[in-house]
């Protein structure tokens, strides 16, 4: 017993160096997203969208909400603690009006559980305020995709969770993307590509119709 205490202390910094080398996988990205910014400076008082593939994919953004500045922040495969880790580059620098995070189909698929997704998203929302302070900030549902069915419940179980965690806080909101996206318990195929899992124009045409009355209540 005592060799194998010894043997978990030993294997923890190897552990946490695996972690920050999964958050490693993402440096092209963000040096990316800084090289941008030093030759266009986001505007100020823009509205951030941040997340996985669905923010990523989301080339109309600008067009779909005219009213606003936007700033695409999003890193295909990235699940809500990659967000967070580099915060510091992709957040804190904006100061943006308003953040709309797409996160957590990833983490589930990757065997996170739902609690650990709503903790993930507390954790970053904590991050968000160290540095602006009651910055509101959106939680688009875990989108139910046809790639993922075998996901639902687990799907289910972390929306609702993170909903009951946003409902204790002061502007932070849940925007309910995963009920209209089902038709008889079921994801709805005419709002995804090919591959099941990312949307069709028809799909972000749905999430617009949620995301933008949220939008237009920041602005007003």
């Amino acid at each position: 017993m005592k060799r194998l205490i010894i043997l978990l202390f030993a294997l923890l910094p190897l552990l946490a160096q695996a972690r920050e080398n999964d958050h490693a996988q993402w440096n092209s990205a963000i040096t990316a997203f800084e090289a941008a910014d030093r030759a266009h400076a986001p505007a100020p008082e823009s509205i951030l969208f941040i997340g996985s593939s669905s923010i990523e994919h989301w080339k109309s953004l600008a067009a779909d909400f005219p009213e606003v500045k936007v700033i695409n922040r999003g890193f295909g495969g990235s699940v809500i603690s990659d967000s967070t880790f580099f915060a510091d580059r992709i957040v804190a620098p904006y100061h943006a009006r308003a953040i709309v995070m797409y996160a957590g189909d990833n983490d589930l698929q990757e065997g996170n559980s739902p609690e650990q997704v709503r903790d993930d998203f507390a954790a970053f929302v904590r991050k968000a305020r160290a540095v602006d302070p009651g910055v509101p900030i959106a939680f688009v549902a875990i989108k139910p995709s046809m790639a993922r069915a075998v996901l639902l419940p687990q799907i289910r179980q972390a929306n609702a969770l993170v909903r009951a965690y946003a409902a204790t806080q002061k502007d932070v909101t849940y925007l309910d993307v995963f009920t209209p996206m089902l038709k008889d318990g079921a994801p709805q195929p005419d709002l995804f590509g090919e591959d099941g899992l990312h949307m069709n124009r028809k799909g972000y045409l749905l999430w617009i119709g949620i995301i933008k009355p949220w939008v237009d209540g920041i602005l007003h």
